[in-house]
């Protein structure tokens, strides 16, 4: 007879299995997400350099001229074209990470310091896919693995009160 405890087991390393298998779909849907945040950033960025070249002003130049004009709309402009380029650095330098880890690896990115907003973009779009890939295979399997740890985990302390009722019998 099965018993309670393998059943749960079973249940907690499928749905880990399944939960786990998306991470490469995520992955890359917020990969395709990042491309295009970063093909608007690159545009925001190439036509402030040209305003600023057509000006004889270097970018670092052109900021400082916004923050010593000593308007607040001014001043205000160069701190969001700060944020701006932070952010463009910032995404410039996830994509290159995500072209050059290998595709099983790539969630491990999202892991480590995703973008808020794109995130968030993938997020609300995300539409689960079956892993047909040998990395979403592989994802799967994390799953189910450390799905039926946790459950083992958890199980833990029931099984030795279980073993204690056997042996006073």
């Amino acid at each position: 007879m099965i018993r309670i405890g393998t059943i749960f087991a079973l249940a907690v390393a499928a749905a880990g299995g399944i939960a786990m298998s998306q991470a490469p779909e995520f992955a890359q849907q917020y990969r395709q997400r990042l491309g295009g945040a970063l093909d608007e950033m690159v545009q925001v960025v190439a036509d402030f350099d040209a305003d600023a070249a057509r000006n004889g002003l270097q970018r670092e130049e052109a900021l400082a001229a916004y923050e010593a004009a000593g308007q607040p709309f001014l001043t205000d402009r160069s701190r969001s074209m700060r944020r701006a380029l932070d952010r463009f650095e910032q995404l410039s330098t996830q994509a290159r990470r995500f072209e050059t880890m290998p595709a099983v690896l790539r969630p491990v990115i999202l892991a480590t310091g995703p973008d808020s907003k794109v995130a968030a973009g993938a997020w609300d779009a995300f539409e689960p896919a079956v892993p047909v890939t040998p990395h979403g295979l592989i994802w799967a399997a994390a799953g189910v693995l450390g799905g039926f740890g946790a459950a083992r985990l958890i199980a833990l302390p029931f099984r030795r009160g279980r073993r204690a009722i056997v042996r006073g019998r």
